[in-house]
């Protein structure tokens, strides 16, 4: 039996309940067309695209949107040329892109989360899950530097922006992906739960790092580290690619990263 996008779909929303003003949606495709392949990705960018088109997967499920804005709108970007010529690769190569967003976030535990955790080797760290957290305990002697520098080493990535000092020792920490790096969320979980180190994708700069800015002058050892928000929640999709690919043996399923979109200069 051939497996349309609807399967995939239907699988990948069997177990949760999705939010009435969901954002998880087939984008472009049709949910009827017959799966050639499937590329998995964070961003579905032009050369992520073009990779599918060359490798004859016709089915891109990636966890934030093609056309620039959450909701997916694209009334305001008539006539843009950068998403014309988007808009037609994928019309001409016959592309189906799928936003897996809500859903992974609401698999148990958090596939996003999970993935990142688990890219980090940190699994056996995990104390209590949150919705919104995986929260830690590091082993002893384990400096805010030291903890950096595994992140960078890990993902493979060049920097992470720290608010606090490096040398302070961190005996747990929480981390969060996507842009749940926010005071509403971090602020009351370093009280609460006792933390030393928060560890997220992105937030507004006025928020957490600032309070991280005023501990730290208050004499209170507290530390941020932002990591990025595609370089947080990448892993999730590497790890939702490879449970696809067991869940569906007789396709081919790839998991295709990015470039960071910042460069230090």
């Amino acid at each position: 039996m051939s497996i349309t996008i609807q399967h995939v779909i239907n699988h990948l929303t069997a177990k949760v309940k999705l939010p009435e003003n969901t954002v998880d949606q087939l984008i472009t495709g049709s949910p009827n067309h017959t799966v050639t392949g499937i590329f998995v990705t964070f961003m579905p960018t032009q050369h992520v695209i073009k990779q599918a088109i060359q490798h004859g997967a016709n089915l891109i499920i990636a966890h934030e949107p093609p056309f620039y804005n959450h909701h997916s709108h694209t009334d305001w970007l008539t006539d843009d040329p950068v998403y014309e010529t988007k808009r037609k690769l994928i019309e001409k190569g016959g592309i189906a892109i799928y936003r897996c967003h809500d859903a992974i976030h609401r698999f148990q535990p958090d596939g996003i989360t999970e993935g990142l955790v688990h890219s980090l080797g940190w699994s056996s760290y995990v104390v209590q899950r949150k919705p919104e957290a995986d929260l830690l305990s590091f082993p002893e002697g384990m400096t805010v530097q030291l903890i950096a520098e595994h992140i960078k080493r890990s993902l493979g990535i060049k920097y992470v922006r720290l608010a606090g000092d490096p040398k302070m020792v961190c005996r747990r920490a929480a981390v969060l992906v996507g842009f749940r790096g926010n005071g509403n969320l971090t602020i009351p979980l370093l009280e609460q739960e006792d933390l030393d180190l928060i560890i997220a994708g992105e937030g507004f700069e006025w928020e957490t790092p600032e309070y991280i800015r005023d501990a730290v002058q208050q004499g209170i050892q507290k530390a941020l580290l932002m990591i990025g928000h595609a370089e947080s929640e990448a892993s999730g999709m590497k790890l939702l690619s490879d449970r696809l690919a067991a869940a569906f043996p007789e396709l081919v399923v790839h998991f295709i990263g990015e470039q960071p979109v910042y460069q230090v200069i």
